[in-house]
C-alpha cells in the first residue's frame, strides 16, 4: 500500500459508540469548522448542518429519522450530525457536502473521534422535524463519538464491527 497518512489509514466507521462519553464543545465547533473550511464550487458553500447533542431534543429529531436498525447502534452516539444542501444546482451542492462530511471525518480522526455516515433515514420526515426551509435538503446523517465495546452490540453488528476492513485493490478502481 502506498504511503497514506495516518489520519486516513485508521479511519473507520464503527458502529460500537461509547455510551457515556459526551463530546466536548471544542471538538464540536472544531468538527464543523473543519466542515467550513472544505472546497467548494465557486466558494458558494451549499452545505448546512443541524448538530445534535445525545439527549437533547435536536438529537431526538435526528435519532427517530434513521432507519429502526441504524437506530440500535447510533443511539449510543455523542452526536448525530445533518448534512444537508442548498442552491440550485444539486448534483454540484451534493458533492461540495461530500467534501465538507469528508474535512468533518478527517478532522474527528485528528481528535481521537469517530464517525459513521448515514443515508438511510427519512428525508422529508427530518426536514419537517427540524422546520427545514424547503430548498434546505438533508443528504447525510453523521453519527460521531468514541469507540465503545464492540461485544454489546447485537450479534450479526458484532461480526460486522470486528472483522478485517477490506478495501477494493486500487487497479479495480482505475478507469480504463
Amino acid at each position: 500500500m502506498a504511503d497514506l497518512t495516518p489520519l486516513l489509514a485508521f479511519r473507520w466507521s464503527p458502529r460500537s459508540f461509547d455510551p457515556d462519553a459526551e463530546l466536548a464543545g471544542d471538538e464540536a465547533s472544531s468538527l464543523l469548522e473543519a466542515a467550513r473550511w472544505a472546497p467548494s464550487a465557486g466558494n458558494a458553500q451549499p452545505w448546512r448542518f443541524a448538530l445534535g447533542h445525545r439527549l437533547d431534543e435536536t438529537w431526538k429529531r435526528i435519532l427517530v429519522s434513521l432507519a429502526p436498525g441504524d437506530q440500535r447502534w447510533a443511539r449510543h452516539a455523542s452526536a448525530l450530525v445533518v448534512g444537508a444542501h442548498t442552491g440550485g444546482a444539486a448534483e454540484r451542492a451534493a458533492y461540495d457536502l461530500g467534501q465538507a462530511i469528508a474535512h468533518l471525518t478527517v478532522q474527528a480522526t485528528a481528535l481521537g473521534l469517530h464517525v459513521h455516515q448515514l443515508t438511510r433515514f427519512d428525508r422529508a420526515g427530518l426536514a419537517a422535524e427540524l422546520d427545514l426551509a424547503p430548498d434546505v435538503r438533508p443528504l447525510v446523517v453523521a453519527a460521531v463519538g468514541r469507540l465503545g465495546d464492540p461485544y454489546a452490540l447485537p450479534e450479526e453488528l458484532r461480526r460486522r464491527e470486528t472483522e478485517l476492513r477490506h478495501r477494493h485493490p486500487l487497479a479495480t478502481l482505475l478507469l480504463r
